[in-house]
């Protein structure tokens, strides 16, 4: 018995964050600078040789049965599979960009599995990578030429365009292609530029990060959809906000690169501060108190990672303030998580288990 599977990373973003969100991507080109780290989304498939779909979420405690001619209705249940499996089915036709949508499946049964190492809305990007490694799990199942670039374009529209979730695009290339990126988003065109970060950089860094889950996840579609609204109306604070948090980012991967670490952990905290600006809810009076206690304490800089409003919070602290942080923040209902950084983006493999049956 084979089974088919894939892992796909999520990510925390450094700078940049919300840039990639249309109209704003759109009419000023948003630019984001993240990393993957181990904390990944799994889609575990197999054929099963029956007219017959089974797709079970341990994140969800939830299994759906379909036939496999039954057309996939979205009623809020497991929509983002739904949608996936009905892309590689040829049902979505008219969100084909104009290309002609082809039938991968040929009537062949499967089952699914899927969970991830974070709840949705943590802010790490975790439901599009979910998305990401259910198209790989399929890439590899079905051999299908799909390149890093069509993946994540894929996963973009099958949660943008066939769904209508709000949201940018860095998650789904972050998934896909791993490591520390700047990621350029104009329009339809992104480019994905990886960065080499030396190793002694890459290491002190990790050593000077710390995570915390803040105890809550959150509806980022709300949160995208206030900056969206302070974008379209063009109110001076949400632009300017925006067009700073741009700036900073290239400054933040200037300082990366260079090594500047002091540096990149105040910048992460201009940015912050301006982020905070693009929305209200982006922020809410424990995440201040949270981040005030970790800057008293000797934390330079941090942010919410994702739209904001809760979930996971990193922190640049130098190692003496590390343990008074940690154990404060702790305190205060947040949970400190170790992390690594992924420098690999979606892997996929496949193994046979018929020697064991």
């Amino acid at each position: 018995m084979k089974y088919y599977r894939s892992r796909a990373p999520l990510r925390i973003s450094f700078a940049g964050g919300g840039t990639d969100v249309s109209p704003y991507a759109d009419e000023r080109g948003g630019l984001v600078l993240n990393a993957t780290i181990d904390k990944y989304a799994y889609a575990t498939l197999r054929e099963t040789g029956t007219p017959q779909i089974t797709i079970e979420s341990l994140d969800y405690q939830m299994i759906q049965k379909f036939d496999l001619d039954q057309p996939l209705v979205y009623d809020g249940q497991l929509d983002l599979v739904k949608a996936a499996i009905r892309r590689l089915n040829g049902q979505d036709k008219d969100h084909a960009g104009g290309s002609e949508q082809v039938n991968h499946l040929h009537g062949r049964g499967f089952e699914l599995l899927l969970h991830t190492d974070a709840p949705p809305g943590s802010g790490l990007g975790s439901s599009s990578a979910l998305v990401v490694a259910i198209i790989g799990a399929f890439n590899q199942w079905l051999h299908l030429p799909l390149t890093t670039y069509e993946i994540a374009t894929m996963a973009y529209q099958i949660e943008r365009v066939d769904l209508g979730i709000k949201g940018g695009r860095q998650d789904q290339f972050a998934a896909a292609f791993g490591g520390f990126n700047l990621m350029e988003f104009f329009g339809d065109h992104v480019v994905v530029n990886p960065m080499q970060i030396p190793l002694a950089i890459l290491n002190e860094l990790q050593y000077c990060l710390m995570l915390f889950y803040t105890g809550g996840t959150r509806l980022s579609a709300r949160i995208l959809d206030r900056q969206t609204e302070g974008y379209v109306q063009r109110r001076r604070q949400v632009v300017a906000a925006m067009d700073e948090v741009k700036r900073l980012t290239i400054e933040t991967k200037n300082a990366l690169l260079q090594g500047r670490l002091g540096v990149f952990g105040k910048l992460l905290h201009e940015s912050w501060e301006s982020k905070k600006k693009m929305a209200d809810s982006i922020t809410n009076p424990h995440i201040d108190e949270l981040y005030s206690e970790a800057r008293r304490l000797g934390a330079l800089g941090g942010k919410i990672s994702g739209a904001g409003g809760g979930g996971y919070m990193f922190l640049f602290c130098p190692e003496k303030s590390q343990s008074a942080i940690s154990e404060r923040l702790e305190s205060m209902g947040s949970e400190r998580v170790s992390f690594n950084f992924e420098l690999t983006g979606l892997q996929t493999w496949e193994m046979d288990y018929s020697a064991d049956e």
